[in-house]
């Protein structure tokens, strides 16, 4: 069995060579097509390679030709007419609303609170009774202070009639000692008794006097029991109620009420140095709050310090604005308009023109269609738009976003038309 399996073997192995001898024409067309497909491969294979180099040539020709017209094209720019600003300037500057008079009242009489006429937020006018103060004793010290002042004046009637009788008696004795009928002795007692008399009605009038003016003080004390505003304004805050102890103590005195003023506010802003010699009392200003937006309250540059706050370098300001209508209130954020007369033209020149660089600040001319590199001075920058001081003169054409790599002398083309630079921001408002 194994022997037949061997010899089967051997004769499908031996069949194809042996057909191969016996077809030798089979055998030279398969070496042809073999020969046919390697030269298709290697003729394919060349057009690739070919093809290839023909674009990578191509590509570069064209590279080099964009280079050269890069190279040879003149950048074509948009500029603006520099024009001198002198339109007062503005400055906007936070404040803080305040009231025109303010008064915390403080108990100038010791004693409890008997009565309360007003709680926060009331609207009082000058001399209305806030409060009443119940003070028993200062009541009865000003009641014996009377009575005294009554019994002083008693004892000056009675030191006056004293004295008109030792005058009496002196002028009587006198005319008896010079006609010999009294002793000298008695005319010496009656003249010294006299001018007692007299000196003792000057004492009484000197005590009426110190008891008038005790009187008069217990007589303010008790004024003071009664709380009066002392201007027109709005209660803003009460430290005490009826029954409330209150102490008129000089250092520890018991504070009742606080009060504002607030038909007109003064609101306080501190003013940088740079707007320091621009800034006269008597000019109008605006002021605004946020939570009202559109609507603006005109002041009045009232004062100022008159000195600058050395750490800050800035100048306390206050403008006064009419709140008849009570719509702003003492503690308010606000912000202040100004307007100042500038000290010297300037050319507000847009951010996009501003060119920085090591050098620092400078911007683009376009002159004779070349650029030329102006250094600014600048006197403000608010980031829309540089104040510029000196560097650039009125008529220039300065250039709008200059391109990347702009260089001194370079050849560049602007478009026909050039608006000013003013003119410009007036129509981007």
């Amino acid at each position: 069995m194994n022997d037949f399996h061997s010899k089967l073997e051997e004769n499908l192995v031996r069949e194809p060579e042996q057909q191969t001898m016996l077809d030798p024409a089979a055998e030279r067309r398969r070496r042809r097509t073999a020969r046919l497909l390697g030269l298709g491969t290697l003729v394919c294979l060349s057009l690739l390679v070919g093809f290839g180099a023909w674009q990578h040539a191509n590509r570069a020709a064209a590279t080099i030709a964009t280079l050269e017209a890069a190279q040879a094209a003149v950048p074509v720019v948009h500029t603006a007419l520099a024009r001198a600003e002198e339109t007062p300037l503005q400055i906007d500057l936070p404040g803080t609303i305040q009231a025109f008079d303010s008064a915390t009242l403080y108990a100038r009489a010791t004693g409890y609170i008997g009565k309360r006429n007003v709680d926060i937020g009331s609207r009082v006018h000058v001399g209305e009774a806030l409060a009443v103060i119940s003070a028993p004793e200062l009541d009865q010290q000003l009641a014996q202070a009377r009575a005294q002042l009554a019994q002083m004046q008693a004892a000056l009637a009675q030191a006056q009639a004293n004295m008109e009788l030792a005058q009496a008696n002196n002028s009587r004795t006198v005319r008896l000692v010079q006609q010999g009928w009294a002793a000298a002795q008695q005319g010496d007692t009656d003249r010294l008794n006299f001018a007692a008399q007299t000196a003792g009605v000057g004492v009484a009038r000197a005590n009426i006097e110190a008891q008038q003016a005790q009187v008069s003080r217990l007589e303010q004390l008790t004024g003071f029991e009664q709380i009066v505003a002392p201007f027109d304004g709005v209660i803003t805050s009460r430290q005490v109620d009826v029954g409330s102890l209150v102490n008129a103590d000089a250092s520890s005195g018991t504070p009742l009420f606080s009060i504002a003023h607030t038909d007109v506010l003064r609101v306080q802003v501190y003013v940088p140095q740079g707007a320091f010699f621009g800034l006269k009392d008597g000019e109008q200003a605006e002021v605004t709050v946020p939570e009202l937006p559109g609507r603006g309250f005109q002041g009045t540059i009232a004062r100022n310090a008159k000195a600058l706050q050395p750490e800050t370098r800035t100048l306390l300001a206050e403008v006064d604005v009419n709140n008849a209508d009570g719509t702003l209130v003492p503690g308010l954020y606000a912000i202040v308009h100004l307007k100042e007369q500038r000290p010297h033209p300037v050319i507000l020149l847009p951010a996009q023109a501003v060119i920085f660089d090591k050098d620092g600040l400078s911007t683009a001319v376009y002159e004779d269609g070349r650029v030329r590199l102006r250094h600014l001075d600048v006197e403000a920058d608010d980031g829309a738009q540089v104040a510029v001081r000196a560097g650039l003169d009125p008529g220039d054409q300065v250039i709008l976003n200059p391109p990347v790599g702009i260089v001194e002398g370079m050849r560049v083309t602007t478009t026909p038309e050039a608006k000013s630079i003013a003119g410009a921001h007036a129509a981007a408002g």
